[in-house]
């Protein structure tokens, strides 16, 4: 059976690697999906979800992990994705996010509108967002 390797990194570490079955990328244009034998490819990586499908050898399921923006190369049997933000799905800690938003929040209203710093926490409380909003959906999934 093909197999697709996966290498999955973040700014700060390596998030993910290892063969996979296939995969879901989320890009500015939708969702890609990724199997063995792929065409060449990079694509931009957009805000949501990547879901990485774990091959039924490795014990099946899937690896959420909540991205915005980045890259992913693709080639037959090989993807890396470049994220510039990435959090798996399942260590997303709702309480830390929201105060994390609420400290970004009170930080952009304290500056004035011409200042350089606004982008950075619009950026923040977008992320915290994204993030908040992916919690949500997975307590909903566990309550069911």
């Amino acid at each position: 059976m093909a197999e697709l390797n996966c290498q999955f990194v973040r700014p700060d570490r390596l998030l993910f690697e290892g063969p996979v079955a296939n995969l879901v990328l989320i890009t500015y244009a939708g969702e890609l999906g990724v199997w063995p034998g792929h065409a060449a490819e990079i694509v931009a990586l957009g805000d949501g979800v990547v879901r990485i499908r774990r091959r039924p050898e490795d014990g099946g399921g899937e690896y959420d992990v909540v991205v915005s923006g980045g890259y992913a190369e693709i080639e037959s049997d090989e993807v890396i994705i470049l994220a510039d933000h990435a959090r798996r799905a399942d260590d997303i800690d709702p309480d830390v996010v929201r105060e994390t938003r609420d400290l970004s929040i009170d930080q952009l209203e304290g500056l004035d509108a011409g200042d350089h710093r606004r982008a950075y926490y619009e950026s923040k409380i977008r992320w915290c967002n994204l993030l908040l909003k992916q919690a949500s959906k997975d307590a909903r999934a566990t309550a069911q």
